[in-house]
């Protein structure tokens, strides 16, 4: 423990290396890690359990919030849309200059706890005020420390040769956890009941914070697993090197320190954007974001609408974690595969078609049900429906529509999403490529505001009682989602900018 050790796959002296192709090349690429020090795989499982906590609560979060505190569906859609999911973009942007100042093992531990807190506090309590200020609010702080140390520490930890490799696993890794929230998301409701309780010591705790228990159960992991993170640790292409943190203050009480390394971190964010204010591709790029925004409200409202939605059209139990699973399965799958076949295309363009094959998808939803009842009772529909999901009975059609809508947005969002970044980065002049790859949590920030309406729209055409007509909200977001790949083809020659080592 602590010795030093060499980065995997050093050529031998006097021996230059060789390109492996074909299928060694393509196992080459994964064979490098096989060097990798502790602290790499340890950010893997890091995120893995993060990732799981976080879409676990964050699918939850809409239905206890009037299920267990009493909010409709127009006050929950507004906190969650307009204050909670945008104050975690902020602190985010934030969060990225904290951890630079403050250093990455106490951030990771610093951001830990205040989850730990957050989450107790939202499982064991039911008075409103209480839990949203003890709870809800502090998970914005803690869940928005964890995004930019783990981009941190999968640099820190991994050679030049590991880098890429990493971050891709990494953004396997996060689909992963998405696909063990969902199942644990449907696994819990249908055990429990969608309004039943887990008797725990005497207490009665609902079915949704037992959900919010399991993530808690997820952040108690993050403990030991933190604890084996080697202070100081750094992977060079020479071996582990180990050197002391950074910490700009590393005198007085933890609260000053705390309060100064926030307030430069501010400082620093603000600095950032009067910089960028003064190049006219700002202006370009974060039209282009705003119009991306679009696109993002769809994506966030299978976490904030879709339960809700699916709840009252399918019943209590929906297996609507699995319904969204479909998503990450296929992203895991399609995202190397048109990532390798689109190269040589643009950002902007792929952009562009992702976002009209999103947007498309959406029609599905608003489409009448009836033309889907024959195929829901087809071979795929009750594949699907009985097979897949484990439904019993007559397969409603939505379960159908759902599925197709989902498999044709998450082929388009395969086009579009990596691509966003690459857009950013790009176009960045030189030595301002991280200033303009933070511009990309812009359009999360315009989709949550946006989502923030969902509460009318469930209110209005998907009410828990009365008459329903649910296609209506399906085409709102439709013609919403619309807008951004319209609005990349009608404004592109004022807002596109030409890509380095691309041609237009």
């Amino acid at each position: 423990m602590g010795e030093t050790t060499k980065a995997a796959f050093v050529p031998e002296e006097g021996v230059p290396p060789v390109a492996a192709t074909g299928l060694l090349g393509f196992l080459a690429k994964f064979t490098v890690l096989r060097g990798a020090q502790r602290e790499l795989w340890l950010t893997f499982l890091i995120k893995l359990l993060i990732i799981s906590a976080y879409s676990i609560t964050n699918k939850t979060l809409i239905l206890w919030l009037s299920s267990d505190l009493g909010f409709s569906d127009q006050a929950a859609g507004a906190l969650i849309g307009w204050v909670w999911a945008p104050a975690m973009t902020v602190f985010t942007l934030l969060a990225g200059s904290f951890t630079d100042a403050f250093g990455l093992r106490r951030t990771f531990f610093l951001g830990v706890i205040i989850c730990l807190v957050a989450r107790a506090t939202m499982v064991f309590t039911t008075i409103p005020w209480l839990a949203l200020a003890g709870g809800l609010f502090p998970l914005v702080i803690g869940e928005a420390l964890g995004t930019p140390v783990l981009i941190a520490a999968a640099r820190r930890y991994s050679t030049t040769q590991q880098r890429s490799i990493s971050f891709s696993i990494i953004y396997m890794v996060m689909n992963v956890g998405y696909l063990i929230a969902g199942s644990i998301f449907d696994y819990v409701r249908h055990s429990l009941g969608e309004y039943g309780y887990l008797n725990l010591l005497g207490l009665h705790i609902t079915t949704y914070r037992t959900l919010f228990l399991v993530s808690l159960g997820f952040e108690v992991l993050l403990f030991p697993t933190i604890y084996f993170l080697r202070r100081g640790a750094e992977a060079t292409d020479e071996g582990v090197r180990f050197d002391a943190e950074p910490v700009k203050y590393g005198t007085g009480s933890l609260s000053d320190r705390i309060w100064l390394t926030v307030r430069d971190a501010a400082g620093d964010t603000v600095r950032l954007f009067r910089r960028l204010l003064g190049q006219s591709d700002f202006y370009r790029l974060l039209a282009f974001l705003l119009l991306i925004g679009f696109l993002k409200l769809i994506f966030l409202q299978m976490d904030y609408v879709f339960p809700k939605f699916g709840i009252r059209e399918l019943g209590n139990g929906a297996p609507i974690g699995h319904l969204s699973n479909i998503n990450y399965i296929l992203i895991i799958i399609l995202v190397p595969i048109i990532g390798a076949l689109t190269q040589k295309y643009s950002a902007y363009r792929m952009v562009v078609v992702g976002g009209a094959i999103c947007a498309a998808s959406v029609f599905v939803m608003a489409l009448p049900t009836p033309w889907f009842q024959r195929s829901a009772q087809g071979f795929i529909g009750q594949w699907i429906g009985h097979g897949y999901l484990g439904v019993q009975g007559s397969i409603h059609p939505y379960y159908m529509m759902i599925a197709i809508y989902i498999s044709i947005f998450s082929i388009g969002e395969a086009f579009y999403s990596p691509r966003v970044y690459e857009y950013a980065a790009a176009i960045a002049p030189k030595g301002q490529e991280a200033s303009y790859g933070a511009l990309s949590y812009i359009p999360f920030l315009i989709g949550k505001l946006l989502v923030g309406t969902g509460g009318w729209l469930l209110a209005a055409f998907c009410p828990a009682h009365g008459p329903r007509h649910s296609g209506t909200m399906w085409l709102i977001f439709a013609l919403a989602a619309s807008v951004a790949p319209i609005g990349l083809l009608v404004f592109r020659r004022y807002i596109r900018v030409p890509e380095a080592g691309r041609q237009n």
